[in-house]
């Protein structure tokens, strides 16, 4: 409870990639939108409440890959979904946690450009949309505190939505809430 005479409230502030968690060769533009270069990065607000959802949109092919991560990944080392601080669906359509092929988008619907990809995460199961479609492959396994994850290299151009969708999220998922409380 606040002492008498103060007021508490929380100030939600936009969800947008950390400079400071990322690899050394990335390159972020648009206000913090835009993802290049070689490397990874996370975002600057955990997810924190029970359903979460996020996009990205292909501007450009390559190796990329998407989901979430604990602050302990390597962002210099990708592909991620190596070791058990990274989940991730990668630009092959397949869905990686510690080394092992967790599930595979089907053969014919696999991400291109101007493609928008998806991400809902309940603190169990991260599951991938194509343009607004589930494509029925989730995956599980990465615990504690994860934040979302996107890693690029060989020309791949990622923009990343943290609100403002292009694809209505699925019910019950919302926008990442990056809380902050203020005395």
């Amino acid at each position: 409870m606040a002492a008498p005479g103060t007021s508490r409230s929380r100030r939600c502030r936009p969800c947008t990639w950390s400079g400071q968690r990322m690899g050394t060769d990335v390159v972020i533009v648009k206000n913090g939108k835009r993802i290049c270069g070689t490397g990874g990065c996370l975002a600057n607000a955990p997810l924190h409440q029970n359903k979460s959802y996020f996009e990205f949109k292909i501007q450009s092919t390559g190796i990329w890959g998407i989901g979430v991560a604990t602050q302990k990944a390597n962002l210099n080392q990708i592909p991620l979904g190596r070791d058990v601080h990274s989940l991730v669906v990668r630009n092959d359509g397949a869905l990686y946690y510690n080394y092992e092929e967790k599930n595979r988008l089907p053969a014919n619907n696999l991400p291109q450009e101007g493609d928008v990809v998806g991400i809902t995460y309940d603190h169990v199961e991260l599951n991938v949309y194509l343009n607004g479609k589930n494509m029925h492959c989730p995956a599980s396994g990465i615990r504690g505190t994860v934040y979302p994850v996107v890693y690029v290299d060989d020309s791949a151009i990622l923009d990343c939505q943290f609100s403002e969708f292009y694809h209505t999220p699925p019910p019950g998922f919302e926008k990442i809430l990056f809380e902050q409380q203020i005395f």
